[in-house]
């Protein structure tokens, strides 16, 4: 399930979305951001700030905005919540060693009041890499961290809160709408 089937299910009525790109530094949210806009990736530096891309996808203008996750920015993505209407939170699941990391900033994040309402997607990236968390293991990672945070658009199907993607489904998702 990609983010625009979690957008149109939550029948927004504006065409126009604000979406976050978040998570830890190099897990690929400005390279994500990229491959979805038709740029170039083979060089991708670190943010150091924030980037912004709008994308017209189905008839939506998504502005997305991809805030470095390094540990000295993360303190400043609470000034990125006002308005927000998604927020993509992006997985290195090759990075075993960080998930505890990710877990406690994510866990963080759900407890910012400003973000009530937003359509939660977990994107577990660089599923092609050994070693990485199957999508079962990233559902039960995931879930671990939304559990009881029911101010989050609730996904009525799969009766969670968030929506899990692999990186190589999601790209092909969009891919093909474009």
């Amino acid at each position: 399930m990609g983010l625009l089937t979690i957008i149109r299910k939550n029948k927004v009525k504006s065409k126009e979305m604000r979406i976050l790109f978040l998570g830890l530094d190099n897990a690929g949210k400005t390279t994500i951001m990229k491959r979805l806009n038709g740029e170039d990736i083979s060089q991708v530096s670190p943010t150091l700030g924030f980037n912004i891309k709008s994308l017209v996808r189905d008839g939506y203008t998504l502005n997305i905005w991809d805030v470095g996750g390094q540990r000295t920015l993360r303190p400043y993505w609470r000034n990125y919540f006002e308005s927000t209407d998604a927020v993509v939170w992006v997985v290195d699941s090759s990075d075993r060693m960080r998930m505890t990391d990710c877990r406690d900033e994510l866990k963080e994040l759900l407890k910012e009041e400003r973000l009530a309402g937003a359509t939660l997607l977990v994107f577990a990236n660089k599923q092609d890499l050994d070693g990485s968390m199957t999508l079962k293991e990233m559902r039960d990672h995931a879930g671990r961290c939304v559990q009881g945070h029911h101010s989050l658009t609730r996904d009525e199907k799969n009766s969670s809160c968030c929506t899990i993607v692999s990186s190589a489904l999601t790209l092909s998702i969009y891919s093909s709408t474009s």
